[in-house]
């Protein structure tokens, strides 16, 4: 798998630069209010139990990313399916001035029908690529995924939705101000296929 990624993406970036496009990373990450963000201690052989909400919201941050281009999010409460897909791609198309060719996994929603009619709709904006099946590792977004989570807040778990929907866009907002940290993630052993000769200096 990761064989055909790294002769596919040098195609991919190729065609991106002949057509003064963008080439970029993107994946989704799944935020739940009741999701355990510390530990305790207690009596050996005895579990400690502790209350919490009968129902759990979720925020699902989309961090498309790029050595140079920095990284970028739209955090949405809803559970991901087509349909916020697709409003991602719509906030997505034209951020940056040109077309973006914009690289993903192969969940069920990036290649439902309703976003393939709506890349139809704008070929002119975003081209999407998919990633192998099953090698998520593969994908630099995933660094980005695993950051947001461990920064995550250990004091106390979210009384609502709009609580982990705020930690996200703050944790972005700091991210997009420290460019050192998003070339960081590209240097992951896993991803280090995405950069090119003059990139592995950053």
């Amino acid at each position: 798998m990761r064989g055909r990624l790294e002769e596919a993406w040098p195609a991919i970036h190729a065609k991106a630069r002949a057509e003064g496009a963008e080439a970029l990373f993107a994946d989704q990450a799944g935020i739940r209010s009741d999701q355990v963000t510390g530990r305790t201690r207690g009596e050996k052989g005895r579990t400690r139990w502790y209350a919490a909400q009968a129902t759990a919201s979720r925020s699902t941050p989309c961090p498309p990313s790029a050595p140079r281009a920095g990284c970028t999010s739209c955090v949405f409460t809803e559970i991901f399916d087509a349909k916020v897909m697709c409003r991602f791609l719509d906030r997505f198309a034209g951020h940056f001035g040109r077309k973006v060719h914009l690289v993903e996994d192969r969940h069920s929603a990036h290649r439902s029908r309703r976003v393939s009619v709506w890349l139809a709709d704008h070929t002119d904006q975003v081209e999407l690529h998919f990633l192998p099946a099953y090698s998520p590792e593969l994908n630099p977004d995933e660094p980005v995924n695993t950051d947001l989570k461990r920064s995550l807040p250990m004091r106390h778990r979210a009384r609502n939705q709009s609580e982990p929907a705020a930690e996200a866009r703050r944790f972005f907002h700091r991210r997009q101000r420290q460019p050192h940290i998003v070339r960081g993630y590209f240097h992951c052993p896993q991803v280090r296929y995405t950069l090119n000769e003059n990139q592995l200096s950053f």
